[in-house]
């Protein structure tokens, strides 16, 4: 795919700060969540499930498009974020924390509070969310400027942004407007079925590169065996994607498909930002020259090692571990040749109310 020798990829998608807690399915009947998809909440209902939360939880910046930049951040990439976030405390952390991790942020600031997301975690590893936008709603159109687009290899788009018609046109039309690949994750079954016709319209428009995993592609495309969603998914757009958790990855692109093995056993912690995480290595494998193969590969290494750990943030040991995947795809091309040499970025101390923790 061609990406007129661009190497930035920028996010477009819900400035939120990620709070993880680790409880039973008994507590998670008892929140209003529904067991691996997102509901939307009011702030207060998240601070009265915290208050009933059996141990602290963690908290790191997040939502999808934040954590797939941030992802490419680690990998050496060039990464910007463009969304919207609160003027106190959580904002500034979220704009603090997305510098430390090698992302330009390009936020709005809203006199409204920053958006939250609680992910509870569950002893099976998987995640349910509580969101409360905040501020991260009130992103508009206009907001989205051309400048933040112009050196674009690719857009990445979270499938959250269905909910807001205009602004996802806005972003997708920004990106076609620059030039860029245009990349869409579906984020969630029911994301999907809320917005089926009108994601289908824009799939078959803007959409250059489709990422779903199977729940996802089953609701857009009615299709469960794998080989029939995958290429429902891939009819039209140039690139098609179907991550199949601990059964690896299918990637179908110029008339064939190509099938990624998962990375390591198996194994999850947490499967908070599985697919983000994926996103961040197969589009920083795709805009720095790598085959769909070794793309398919660096981003199965990043899902599986955020799997490893507890909320959306690889650690350091983590990165060192998927850089060594990072040699050049084309050791007598100077321009392909991926610089991948940043370290994680040290934890951030706050409380999930915002405070400042010594």
């Amino acid at each position: 795919m061609d990406f007129n020798r661009r190497r930035v990829i920028v996010g477009v998608g819900s400035a939120l700060v990620d709070i993880m807690a680790r409880e039973s399915d008994e507590f998670l009947a008892g929140t209003g969540g529904v067991k691996g998809g997102m509901v939307y909440v009011d702030n207060a209902h998240i601070d009265r499930t915290l208050a009933l939360a059996s141990s602290a939880p963690a908290v790191v910046p997040g939502g999808s498009a934040c954590n797939t930049t941030v992802g490419v951040g680690q990998l050496g990439g060039a990464a910007r974020f463009v969304g919207t976030c609160g003027q106190g405390t959580m904002g500034n952390f979220f704009e603090n924390a997305l510098r430390t991790r090698r992302v330009d942020p390009r936020l709005a600031r809203s006199r409204t509070p920053t958006g939250r997301v609680l992910s509870i975690v569950t002893p099976d590893a998987e995640r349910s969310m509580l969101t409360f936008l905040g501020a991260a709603s009130e992103t508009r159109p206009e907001d989205l400027r051309n400048d933040y687009f112009a050196d674009a290899a690719v857009v990445h788009i979270e499938g959250y942004l269905l909910f807001n018609p205009d602004l996802i046109l806005a972003a997708l039309r920004a990106a076609r407007s620059a030039g860029a690949r245009v990349s869409l994750d579906l984020a969630s079954y029911n994301v999907v079925a809320q917005s089926r016709d009108f994601l289908a319209d824009i799939v078959r428009e803007y959409v250059d590169i489709l990422i779903a995993n199977e729940d996802e592609a089953r609701e857009f495309t009615g299709r469960s065996e794998p080989d029939q969603a995958l290429a429902a998914l891939g009819r039209d757009v140039r690139m098609a994607v179907l991550k199949l958790g601990p059964r690896g990855s299918r990637i179908a692109a110029d008339g064939r498909v190509v099938s990624v093995p998962a990375h390591g056993d198996g194994r999850a912690v947490d499967t908070t930002g599985a697919g983000d995480l994926w996103a961040s290595g197969f589009l920083f494998g795709l805009v720095s020259g790598y085959s769909l193969e070794k793309s398919g590969a660096i981003g199965s290494a990043c899902g599986y090692e955020v799997c490893q750990v507890l909320g959306a943030s690889i650690p350091d040991e983590g990165w060192q571990r998927i850089r060594k995947l990072l040699e050049p795809p084309h050791p007598s091309s100077d321009a392909s040749t991926v610089h991948a040499t940043g370290e994680a970025a040290p934890p951030h101390h706050l409380s999930a109310d915002g405070r400042s923790l010594k």
